[in-house]
């Protein structure tokens, strides 16, 4: 069932967060796995019409929304990146990913998952720190804990060839990709 809910994922990122979650457990799966797999199963019976749509559209801007889960990963205490990149009105590609490393922080957490981002396009981020960060060298007490392979962002950012913008955590569509789906949000 897990093989076949990670095939869908390819057309359906509202279900990725959770299906790569169980995923894990596939080695030595228990009833609590199998239930909540099911109810991944009961979720898209009841919404069996929704899909992605492409538009057509004039604008061809790149636009991406990265969001982290800090320490969400109970077993590792590892974030999840995760992030959705629109060409003009159309969502093109998603990803959730656990970082390799542990954050010590959610700016941290945040800057990783922004950095992963980066290469692709202009992002929002729902972290002022984050983005306060790569703006401003001069904050090295609270990035020295950061990889340097991460400050790739700032020089990017400095060269005026990437912008970080704040979104609320209203808009931010990239937290289906990091969190569990939660009904009062996103019904």
């Amino acid at each position: 069932m897990v093989g076949s809910l990670l095939y869908l994922t390819a057309s359906r990122p509202d279900i990725m967060f959770s299906v790569y979650v169980y995923a894990r457990f596939q080695v030595r799966p228990n009833e609590v796995h199998l239930q909540a797999v099911k109810r991944i199963l009961r979720y898209l019976k009841g919404i069996a019409n929704l899909g992605i749509n492409f538009y057509r559209s004039q604008k061809f801007s790149l636009l991406g929304y990265c969001d982290a889960d800090y320490a969400g990963d109970k077993w590792e205490r590892k974030s999840t990146s995760g992030g959705c990149h629109f060409l003009g009105c159309c969502l093109v590609s998603w990803t959730s990913k656990r970082q390799n490393t542990i954050a010590l922080s959610t700016c941290e957490a945040e800057y990783v998952a922004a950095g992963q981002c980066l290469t692709q396009l202009l992002v929002l981020c729902d972290n002022t720190v984050a983005i306060n960060i790569s703006k401003n060298p001069v904050l090295h007490s609270r990035t020295k804990h950061i990889e340097i392979k991460h400050h790739f962002i700032r020089d990017h950012v400095q060269k005026g060839m990437f912008e970080l913008i704040y979104v609320k955590i209203e808009k931010q569509l990239a937290d289906i990709f990091t969190k569990t789906l939660q009904e009062d949000r996103y019904v």
